[in-house]
């Protein structure tokens, strides 16, 4: 079992569904945007934990410690799997970062909030629900506005269209980069 010492530790986790089934669809921004943080620094290989309901990569930034997390339950079951990396980490909330698409931001724009709402996103909402608090930094992917003839599960759950997936590959790296720069910004 790993032992914390007094080291400092951040929590980045992105949101996204299980399955190859929800690859390329906008709730799973916050799965891809890991990948490409990931890649931007020393992390070792997913490692799938059932006791966190996640997969787990470990690694630094800057020399700092940082745990990359994508919860294993679905979407909007995501407060149990973060509640679960919470407390066998010991972070605090404020140390946590939340990584989602937003229905309410352009096609890629990005946006950083701290003990903001969860805006009607049931994966951010169960995460306030089991933490008992929102102090924590959401990192917010705008996936664009819904058109009126389309429910929002179906919106958020389809594959983007290949006229939009270069945006998508763009904001995904201006995502990675924007939570780097104020990661260490704010230390």
């Amino acid at each position: 079992m790993y032992k914390m010492y007094n080291t400092k530790m951040i929590l980045i986790i992105g949101l996204g569904n299980p399955g190859t089934k929800y690859r390329n669809t906008p709730h799973n921004l916050g799965f891809e945007t890991l990948d490409v943080i990931k890649k931007q620094g020393n992390f070792s290989f997913w490692k799938n934990k059932a006791k966190l309901k996640s997969k787990i990569s470990q690694g630094r930034l800057n020399d700092e410690k940082i745990i990359l997390a994508k919860p294993q339950t679905f979407m909007n079951q995501s407060g149990e799997a973060v509640s679960q990396l919470k407390n066998f980490y010991k972070i605090l909330s404020k140390d946590i970062w939340l990584i989602h698409d937003d229905l309410d931001l352009g096609l890629g724009d990005v946006r950083i909030k701290n003990n903001s709402g969860a805006g009607g996103h049931k994966g951010v909402i169960s995460i306030i629900d089991k933490l008992g608090t929102k102090d924590f930094i959401q990192l917010k992917i705008g996936i664009g506005l819904k058109p009126e003839n389309i429910k929002t599960e179906k919106f958020v759950l389809r594959k983007f269209p290949k006229e939009k997936q270069e945006a998508m590959a763009q904001a995904k790296e201006k995502a990675a980069n924007e939570l780097i720069k104020n990661l260490f910004n704010d230390n």
